[in-house]
C-alpha cells in the first residue's frame, strides 16, 4: 500500500512521499496559471488562478486520504480542528515580531527620506486579478495555501530533516511555486515585474527567511494549520495595507533576516533538534 510499511503485527507507518507531492503541485499549479496567462483578458483568468491556488490544498487532501494510514489521517485531522494547540501568547509573539519588522523597515526609510506616511494604511489593495476582491483573495490564499503546504508538504520535508533544513529548503521551494504569477495579470508578483528586476529578486530573496518564523510558529503551535493561517494572514494583510514602498519592502528583507536570525537563536533546540525524524506523522503533541 503506498506509503506504507508493515512490519508484523507492528503499526504501519507511514513514508512520506515529498518528491511526488511536489512534482504533482507544482505541475497542477503551474497548468492553471499557465491557462491564466493565455486567458488574461477573459473572466476565466480568476477561475483559472483559483484552481492554481487550490492545488497544494487538494493534493495534500488526497494524498492523505489515499495513504489509508490512521496515523496520517488523524494527524491531518488534528491539525485542522485541533484549536487546543494553538498557544495565543506564542502567536502574539510572532504577530508582534513581524508588525516590529514592519515598523523598523519604515523608520530606515524615513530616516533616509523616505515619507512618513507609509505608516498609515492605504485605501485600496496592492493587486486586483480579474476584478475579483483583493481582500478575499487575500483570505483565500492565507486559508488554502496552509492547508496544502502545512497539511502535507512541509511535513514531508520535515519527516527527513530538521526542521532548520526544512525552513531553507521549503523557502526556496514555495518561492518557486510563485514564478507564473509573474506573468498573470493584477497578481503582486506581476506587480513586481513592472517595479523591476530588483524587486522581483527582492520576493525569492525574502522568503527563506520568511519561512524560517512561519516555521517557528508552525512548530511552537504543536503543528497546528489555524497558527499559520492566523499569522499568514497577517503578513499578508500587513504586506498590503501599509502603505510601504517597494524600496521599503527591500529593506524590510533585512529586517525579516534578522528576525529571522533572532528566531533560530533563540530556538536552537527547536530547529537543530533530530528526533522528530522518523517519528511523523505520529509526534507527540
Amino acid at each position: 500500500m503506498d506509503g506504507q510499511v508493515s512490519s508484523g503485527c507492528a503499526p504501519e507507518r507511514y513514508v512520506y512521499k515529498p518528491k511526488r507531492f511536489y512534482l504533482t503541485v507544482f505541475a497542477l499549479t503551474w497548468a492553471c496559471w499557465l491557462l491564466a496567462i493565455i486567458c488574461r483578458d477573459s473572466p476565466l483568468l480568476f477561475v483559472f488562478m483559483l484552481l492554481g491556488l487550490l492545488m497544494p490544498a487538494l493534493t495534500a487532501v488526497i494524498t492523505v486520504l489515499r495513504s489509508k494510514n490512521d496515523a496520517l489521517i488523524k494527524d491531518f485531522k488534528r491539525k485542522i480542528v485541533g484549536f487546543y494547540r494553538i498557544r495565543p501568547l506564542q502567536i502574539i509573539m510572532a504577530v508582534s515580531l513581524f508588525a516590529l519588522v514592519v515598523a523598523l523597515s519604515i523608520g530606515t526609510s524615513v530616516l533616509f527620506g523616505g515619507s512618513p506616511e507609509q505608516f498609515a494604511f492605504t485605501q485600496d489593495f496592492f493587486f486586483s486579478i480579474g476584478g475579483s476582491s483583493a481582500l478575499l483573495t487575500i483570505l483565500l490564499a492565507s486559508t488554502i495555501e496552509e492547508l496544502g503546504w502545512r497539511g502535507y508538504g512541509e511535513d514531508a520535508v520535515g519527516a527527513y530533516n530538521s526542521w532548520f533544513k526544512e525552513s531553507v529548503i521549503f523557502g526556496c521551494v514555495w518561492a518557486c511555486w510563485h514564478i507564473p504569477l509573474f506573468w498573470v495579470p493584477g497578481s503582486y508578483q506581476q506587480g513586481l515585474t513592472e517595479l523591476g528586476a530588483l524587486y522581483v529578486l527582492n520576493f525569492f530573496v525574502s522568503a527563506v527567511p520568511l519561512n524560517f518564523i512561519q516555521t517557528w510558529v508552525y512548530v511552537k503551535n504543536k503543528r497546528s494549520m489555524l497558527a499559520t493561517i492566523i499569522f499568514h494572514l497577517f503578513i499578508n494583510t500587513m504586506q498590503e495595507k501599509i502603505a510601504m514602498t517597494p524600496e521599503t519592502k527591500c529593506i524590510e528583507t533585512i529586517f525579516v533576516v534578522l528576525a529571522a536570525v533572532l528566531v533560530v537563536l533563540t530556538n536552537k533546540q527547536l530547529f537543530f533538534e533530530t528526533e522528530h525524524i522518523g517519528h511523523m506523522p505520529d509526534v507527540q503533541d
